[in-house]
This record gives structure tokens, sequence and C-alpha cells, in this order.
């Protein structure tokens, strides 16, 4: 016989009252939109209810029980903030009187007495955005019933980004695929970019940028309580795509040699950024330049619910004294280059957010707003621009938050052109008002052309109207007409201390007529020929005109800062009376192909002299971006979810050098989970590659392969594939 004491025994749980909990997670994403980005996680959208499925251990009576709900966002929600939420079936909650943000919940239908119940619960269209906790309360037992994930809903009309356009809201929120113009105003061209909104962790990722920003670890209750503005939220992620100062993602880099990371060229979509800033601590990823900073905002907007398109400016003015003029110099013959603060980049890239701009107090502000995360210019301490109002741009309100003046210099600054001689001094001799901001350039709805947007930025170069709002963005001094020549969209829809003064340019005599000059193609400028332009002059003057001819050129990066000289040549010239003067340009590509490896645009400049008594001097210029030579991309057969694929690709060597580190990259937003890497034999002068893979795509639908050729001579040629991609029988 035992003589143990005798153990308790241990305490069993009580049975919940609420014995199952139903997300409805696919109808619920389906609804809101978000299906695509998630099948395990619930994110739901603002001003728009979502199902939860209830099974009670005894039938509910809402007449005799209550259920109470709480939805709470971080770790001290605050009901006046609007991170904490309390309510109920029937609701009876007693609320501070200033508290923001207040859910509702409600029975679908006539589910009285039943063990079944399906809640209709409604967050706020005023809501912050973020990771909730919701849980309820019934016969004082406190259960979870999970986190949700909450953005922003351009379907909804008290919602601050509320588009009415659905072919809109599809564009700027749900098309994967862009295009974003890149090259010059005079060579146009576009490229295809993968924003992968709907890809993994997509959510997380887009959260997480808000959750490392230096406003949320400063003060974390202020930071997500003002979540609930699309202002707020777009001006932190403008902050938070470049690296300088914060834990950004990308590490901004304006020349080569890239090294300790991938060339600016080499991305073809945001997803593989996004995911490797994530999976690496949230530390910067190497390397970007304007287009890839905002190819990537716009892919968090979109992932976030704020509608976003790129946008991009050509001939744009980066102006560092704020007075709306650029000032550049060029040297005299034989003359080093001199630089300059001020610069005009051949193109620029930035988005525009849509949403509602209470703090400007006037709806016309509403639309459309430049976000701009490329670090140019510092703005509140740190480097971020917007959300400017396009329509504060277009009509000179450099008063109005967020960044309008920078702005307003980037489309419409004068440009100063200035002769720098062998002593130093320096010669005023060519002004421009229409050379900065042309041909503003966004994809179309539905379609992969091109749209410009000029008009919505600036009136007519050289109109009155343009000229009087330019003298208004700087002194202020006159009353205009708000509303002319603006077509609404839906909103739905002093000198340096010492230096001396410079000389304004003298007027030539009224009876020598000034020379026109202008760069024309021999051929299109392909990479890998030679490249032969004209400087075309001409002049109705009575006489022949001895003229000195300067021409220069340079390799130069997006931003405009020349990195090498390729060539120079001074020639002199007799311009007959009415007719054409053709100045033969050759750059022999194996004289360029090294400099211009790791830039963008070759410039070519001619300072034109007269060397009769008038002393006129001209100046043109031409940025020519180079063709890529063909790459060839051919999808075999039909596509299958999680079936094998073949692709097929080639590549002509069209030059006499050896090809080295040849390389192709393969990704695209529900096709490969991350980018494929395939490396490639030396292809010699003149030879062909020809390559067969396999990949298996991951999701159904219309989808976008990149690819990418890479090797010593040419830089990542870009080639897109478009994919309609089937749901298996075999599934």
């Amino acid at each position: 016989m035992s003589t143990a004491e005798p153990q308790p025994l241990e305490p069993q749980p009580e049975e919940s009252h609420i014995v199952k909990v139903d997300p409805k997670l696919e109808e619920n994403n389906a609804k809101h939109h978000t299906d695509q980005m998630s099948t395990s996680q619930l994110i739901v959208r603002r001003g728009q209810s979502f199902s939860v499925g209830l099974r009670f251990k005894e039938s509910f009576n809402p007449a005799v029980n209550s259920l109470l709900f709480t939805a709470t966002l971080g770790n001290i929600p605050d009901e006046v903030r609007g991170t904490r939420s309390v309510f109920g079936i029937p609701d009876t909650v007693r609320r501070a009187p200033n508290a923001k943000a207040i859910w509702k919940a409600e029975l679908t239908l006539d589910q009285k007495k039943s063990r079944n119940v399906v809640v209709k619960i409604t967050p706020p269209a005023d809501a912050p955005i973020g990771i909730y906790t919701l849980t309820v309360n019934y016969l004082g037992e406190e259960k979870k019933l999970g986190f949700l994930a909450l953005i922003f809903n351009p379907w909804c009309p008290e919602d601050s980004v509320y588009m009415k356009n659905e072919k809109k809201v599809q564009e700027y929120v749900l098309n994967e695929h862009g295009v974003i113009f890149k090259g010059s105003g005079n060579y146009i061209f576009p490229m295809h970019w993968d924003y992968g909104q709907f890809e993994d962790d997509m959510v997380d990722i887009a959260l997480a940028l808000l959750y490392v920003s230096p406003e949320y670890l400063t003060d974390p209750m202020a930071d997500e309580a003002a979540r609930c503005d699309p202002i707020y939220v777009g001006r932190i992620i403008s902050r938070m795509i470049n690296s300088e100062g914060d834990r950004g993602v990308l590490e901004g880099r304006w020349g080569g040699p890239y090294i300790g990371g991938m060339a600016p060229s080499h991305w073809s979509g945001s997803y593989p950024i996004l995911k490797r800033w994530y999976n690496i601590g949230c530390h910067p990823v190497k390397f970007g330049q304007c287009w890839v900073f905002a190819a990537v905002m716009c892919s968090v907007l979109r992932t976030l619910g704020i509608p976003c398109r790129v946008i991009t400016n050509y001939e744009s003015a980066h102006d560092c004294d704020k007075n709306l003029i650029i000032d550049q110099y060029h040297a005299d013959y034989g003359v080093e280059e001199i630089p300059s603060p001020d610069s005009v980049w051949n193109f620029h890239v930035w988005c525009e957010g849509w949403m509602k701009r209470p703090d400007l107090a006037d709806v016309k502000f509403d639309g459309w707003q430049v976000l701009d995360p490329t670090p140019q210019e510092l703005s509140g301490g740190t480097y971020q621009c917007g959300p400017a109002a396009v329509r504060a741009i277009l009509d000179g309100n450099t008063d109005k938050d967020y960044d309008v003046p920078f702005v307003f210099a980037e489309v419409n600054a004068d440009c100063h052109d200035y002769l720098v001689k062998a002593d130093g001094s320096k010669e005023l001799f060519w002004s421009d008002p229409k050379r900065v901001g042309q041909n503003i350039s966004t994809k179309s709805v539905g379609s992969n052309k091109r749209r410009t947007i000029t008009s919505r930025y600036k009136h007519k170069e050289g109109s009155e109207k343009e000229r009087s709002v330019f003298k208004y963005a700087i002194t202020r001094e006159y009353t205009k007409d708000d509303d002319e020549d603006w077509e609404e969209e839906e909103f739905e829809d002093s000198e340096d201390e010492g230096e001396e003064p410079q000389p304004e340019p003298e007027k030539p005599p009224v009876n020598l007529p000034k020379v026109s000059l202008k760069f024309e193609e021999v051929s299109k400028p392909v990479n890998g020929k030679d490249v032969e332009l004209n400087l075309v002059l001409h002049s109705e003057a009575s006489e022949p005109r001895t003229l000195s001819v300067n021409i220069n050129v340079e390799a130069k990066s997006i931003n405009g800062t020349a990195r090498y000289k390729i060539l120079s040549d001074k020639k002199e010239k007799t311009l007959k009376p009415g007719k054409d003067l053709r100045v033969p340009v050759l750059v022999p590509f194996s004289k360029y192909w090294p400099k211009m490896l790791d830039n963008d645009v070759m410039k070519v400049t001619a300072i034109v002299k007269d060397t009769g008594d008038n002393k006129e001097k001209y100046l043109a210029e031409d940025d020519v971006v180079l063709e890529d030579p063909p790459f060839k991309v051919k999808v075999l057969g039909e596509a299958l979810v999680r079936q094998p694929l073949y692709l097929e690709m080639s590549f002509a060597n069209p030059v006499s050098e050896t090809l080295k580190s040849c390389s192709i990259t393969l990704s695209g937003s529900g096709l490969m989970k991350e980018e494929e890497e395939i490396s490639l034999p030396d292809l010699g002068p003149k030879r062909r590659i020809r390559v067969k893979v396999c990949f298996y795509p991951r999701k159904a639908g219309k989808k976008t392969l990149m690819a990418d050729f890479n090797c010593s001579v040419f830089r990542d040629i870009k080639k897109s594939v478009p994919v309609v991609v089937k749901k298996s029988n075999l599934l």
C-alpha cells in the first residue's frame, strides 16, 4: 500500500464559448482586390466591410448577450489617436468624445439565436494603415480573432485616395506591368518594368519601410496615428526609398564602376530590390538611379493602395540656389570644362500619387501629387520630396507645401549659358527659357503607349501665360486667372560676394540676322556602330559669314555630370546667304564605347562664333542616346501554371571586340520567384549565341517576362515578352 500523498489534478481549460473562427480569407481578399497579394494573410481596405465567421458553443442571442470587438494598431494603441477602437454588437460602447477612426460591426441578415454567425466588420475610411490585432470579448472571455493588414482604398468615396474611374484604378493600383520612358528629348524610348506589387510579402515589405523610418523610431505613437493620411505616408515613403541618412531601400550612384552591387541599369523590376532589402535586415541595396528609385516607390504605393504612376521629365533642371535659373558653363576651345552646381539632367523620373490635399485648403489642388524619392536636395532636413500638387506647379504656387519650388524649377527653369575663357572670365552668351521641361511623359491607361502631359505642368513655352506664371513663381507679384487652360482630371481623377556681375548678351545688329543651328541624324545612333550627325547652320544674311565652329562630344551620366571627353574639334566655315551649311560630326565606335560603357548619354555641343565685327556666339546641343543592338527572346509553347515552359534567346555580336563576362538575367512577377542568372561563354566578333532555358510559371494570368543581356561591351540590353499563363488541368 502506497503511503505517497495524493497529487492534485491538473486544472483543465474550460471549453471556449467561441469554438471556431473563420476569417473567410479567400472571400474577403477577393472582395478587397487583394487576393493576388496573399492566400494566407487577411488584407483589407479602409471604408469597406469584411466578414468573419464565428461558431459558438451555444446559440448566440444578441438580445441577451453582446459581442465586444477591439481593433488595435501598435504597442500603445489609443482611441484618441485612432489606433484603438472598441465596437460591438449591439454597439453600446462609451467612447471618448474626441475618439477617432471608429470601427463598426453588424450581423449579416437575420442571424438571431444561431450557433453560426457571420459578422460584418467595417474599418473607417480614415483609419491609419498597418497590421491590426482583432479580438472579441464574449461572456467575459477574450478571444483573439487574428491579425489583418489594413491599406488605403481607392474604390471608397470616403477614402482620401478615392479614384472614380475604374480603368484608372486598374492601371494605377492593380497593374503589375509598367513602362518607364528613358533616353532624351530627341531619343525617347520605353523601358518595361515589373512593379510586382502582388509578389510574396509585398505588404509586409511596404509596411516595414514605415517601421524602420526615423519618424517611427523617434515617436512610434505619433507615427502610427499619422498613417491615416496618404500625404504623410507618401512623404515618408519618398524618404525611405533612398538610403541617405536612414535605412532606406536603395543607395544611389550616378556613375560607374558599381563595385559591391548592381549597376542601376541591371534592374528590370522592383520586387528583387525590395525583397533583397527585406531579407538583409533592411540595409540598402546597391545601386539605383532616378528611374529605379521612382519605380520602386510606385510599387510600394500601389501595394499600400495609393494610386501611382511614373513620370519622366526630359531636360530636367536641378536648381541648387533656388533662383529658377540654371547656370551652365562652357569652356572656350582649349579650356578645361567648368563644373556648375546647377545641372540639367537629360531625363529625370519621379512618381505621382493620387490623393486629396485638405492641408492646402482648396480642392483644386486635389489629384496628382509629385513624390520624388531620388535624393537631390534636402527637404525638412532630409532627402525627400513632395507631395507637391501638380496644379500648384502649373500655377506657380511656390508657397504651397511640399517642395513646389524645386519641382517648378525642374520643369520650367530658364537656362543661362556662359563661355569661360582662358583667363577665367565668364561671358553670358546664350539664354534659353524653353530648354528645360520637355516631353513630360507617362504610360497611357490600358496600353503601353506614351502619353505626354507637359501641359499639366506648365503652359505653352514662350506664351504670355507661361512667362507670367514664371514671374509669379519668383516674385508673387501679379493676379492671375487660376482656372485658365486647366483641364480637370476627375478627382476620382544674390551673387557670391566679390564675384563680378555677368554681362548681358549683346544683341546683333538688325541688318545681320542670327544664325540658326541644329543637329540632325545621318543615321539612327546604334550602340556598336559609328555615330554620324550633321550640324546644320543657316542664315538669311545678305553676305557670306565666316564662322568658327567648336564641337565637343562628352560621355555624361543621367544627371548631366560630364564623365569623359570623347572628342573635340575646331573648324572654320563660311556660311553662304540663305543656304544650309552642314558640318559633319563623326564619333567612331572605337572611340566612344569604353567611355559610354557606364554612362547614359553622349552630349554633343557646338559653340559657333561669328569671326566678323559682330562677334555673335551661338549654341547648339544634342543628347544622343544609343539604341541597343537586337536581343531576341521567344517563348516556346503554351504557358501553364507549374508546368515547364521553354524560352529561346539569341544575341549576335555586332562588333570586332570579343564580348566577355556575358550573362542573361530573367525575372517576372508570377513567373519566377526571384531573379535567375545564366552565365554564358565569351562571344567572339560577329558571332551569335543561342540559349534555351526552362522555367515553371507560378501564377495564372497575363504576365511579363523580363530578360537582361549583359557583357563587357554592352550593358544591360533589355527585352520583355508578354506571357499568358493558364491554369493547369494537372493541378
